[in-house]
């Protein structure tokens, strides 16, 4: 159907004689919506505001008249190919109709009907005539969500070089002053630098991979009793020096502990958000305050500064993909409008709710996140200690390292043998397997995309080989829940998203129980 009410109309230009009259009549008690038009310009201007179809009398077209219709159909879109149902003279013949044919071929779609003619076949073609018009209209409506789609697109790719080539500019730069420097403390500067952007360009990654995952339904929380008040204190912590940096100041205010059944990695991607969002958007010398409280049968958080604010306009669409309020060129508050997004369906599968308000540009905001209440029983076993960050390995490993960009796989290598870790590498699978089949090491990193023989066929004749002797760890940028399940059915003890921390895989090397042979001393 289409979405204007004057699409649907029926144009009726009979001005001589009563057959104007009874055809609206006609139509109008057939349910249509008939408009009878006086001439060829009258007509033209209600082709203007839309009509589904025109109905015209022989005895109208004049050369004139059809020369100043046929000019307007010129200007159609492309979608449009406006029906004509021309009703003929009584008792024309083929000969007398020739010079009308010929004249009314500038026009495109026109059926011609012979009079006298019968309602029920007048109805019928009119009908007819509006289905395929309203076809048209549903290919409008294509094009249009095409245009929005592309545009959006290209906005969006816009938005990620941008985002990207923030991080990585600073990068180079650090690199290249490392290299002209001798400098411990310019190389000292450099590497914390180029930590904290590759940090940057990963929560980037990250953030597109989760709204991905959430809106196609393919994330699984891990629900446990969670103390909310000391989640959030710990995300302001991490980012306190991004506050100092902006002499921002912190109120925090909380009515003791909320406890709720919530995936602490994914709340706290919801408190980071937001207090990154409030921390982009406030002045230097702004305020922020934070309020955790209990209200009924719901913890409560309150995130609210007193930067920006929000227009009335752009409140409804704040939580939309890709939407900003910031749209000036110089992008100065960065971000690709993805965070929002991740909050709100977050949120909404904890059973919460999460909402914005303003008062209008440069008063404020707040963002309010409400999550449901774990009961006292199911509160007393809270625990915290998922977060604590594992101990390290007071005993060293012997470790096979298969991949093939030879960067990662060198880079991974130097810091493990300075960890004190024995490393050997392979470029491919199959030098890989005959490695670990000669050596016999405690661990395997393996990448799943490797020359050769990919990693899950690396780890299914390791498995076989070995057998629980030795910790099979894919390292991979693949990271969908499939990618892990495929994994660990291939044989692999763990999983682990490139880029990864050397903390999380000395972690894996702790906390493994698989591990059985000989640690080196």
């Amino acid at each position: 159907m289409s979405s204007n009410a004057l699409d649907d109309r029926v144009l009726v230009l009979a001005p001589t004689g009563r057959d104007g009259a009874l055809t609206c009549s006609l139509l109008k008690q057939a349910g249509l919506s008939p408009v009878a038009c006086d001439d060829v310009a009258a007509a033209c201007e209600a082709l203007t505001e839309g009509a589904g179809l025109l109905m015209i009398t022989e005895e109208v077209l004049v050369p004139a008249a059809i020369q100043r219709l046929a000019a307007f159909l010129k200007r159609q879109e492309p979608w449009s190919d406006l029906p004509i149902l021309l009703f003929s003279g009584e008792g024309a013949t083929v000969q007398t109709r020739a010079p009308t044919l010929r004249m009314l071929e500038p026009l495109g779609n026109v059926v011609l009907l012979d009079r006298p003619i019968r309602p029920t076949t007048m109805l019928t073609a009119v009908r007819t005539a509006l289905r395929a018009r309203r076809r048209q209209y549903a290919s409008r409506e294509a094009l249009r969500t095409e245009r929005v789609a592309v545009h959006e697109r290209d906005k969006f790719l816009a938005m990620l070089g941008h985002e990207l080539r923030n991080p990585l500019s600073p990068i180079f730069v650090a690199l290249e002053l490392m290299e002209q420097s001798e400098s411990r403390e310019t190389s000292s500067k450099c590497i914390k630098v180029i930590e904290r952007q590759m940090r940057h360009l990963t929560r980037i990654v990250d953030d597109l991979l989760d709204v991905s995952r959430v809106t196609s339904g393919r994330i699984v929380l891990q629900q446990r009793p969670l103390e909310l008040t000391q989640l959030v204190r710990r995300c302001l912590q991490s980012l306190e020096q991004a506050m100092t940096s902006r002499r921002l100041h912190l109120t925090v205010t909380d009515d003791g502990p909320l406890t709720v059944d919530g995936d602490a990695v994914r709340l706290e991607q919801v408190a980071m958000n937001l207090i990154l969002n409030a921390i982009k958007y406030t002045p230097r010398g702004g305020n922020l305050r934070v309020s955790l409280a209990r209200e009924g049968d719901a913890a409560v958080v309150r995130f609210h500064d007193d930067g920006a604010g929000i227009s009335q306009e752009m409140l409804p669409r704040i939580f939309d993909l890709f939407v900003q309020a910031d749209q000036t060129l110089d992008r100065s508050m960065g971000g690709m409008g993805v965070g929002l997004t991740l909050v709100r369906s977050l949120v909404a599968l904890h059973d919460g709710k999460v909402e914005a308000m303003s008062d209008g540009p440069g008063t404020g905001s707040e963002f309010v996140v409400r999550l449901p209440l774990l009961d006292e029983a199911a509160a007393e076993s809270t625990d915290e200690t998922a977060h604590e960050r594992p101990s390290d390995p007071a005993i060293h490993r012997r470790v096979l390292i298969i991949e093939d960009n030879e960067d990662s796989r060198e880079m991974l290598q130097c810091l493990l043998e300075k960890r004190g870790h024995q490393v050997s590498t392979a470029a491919d699978g199959p030098t890989g397997v005959a490695l670990a089949l000669e050596l016999e090491p405690e661990v395997l990193l393996v990448d799943i995309g490797l020359p050769g023989m990919d990693g899950y066929s690396v780890a299914k004749r390791v498995r076989k080989a070995l057998g629980a002797s030795v910790l099979l760890i894919a390292v991979t940028g693949y990271g969908q829940p499939e990618d892990r399940r495929m994994a660990l059915e291939a044989g692999f003890d763990r999983h682990l998203t490139k880029p990864v921390m050397i903390d999380a895989v000395e972690g894996l090397f702790v906390q493994s129980t698989a591990v059985q042979g000989p640690a080196l001393n």
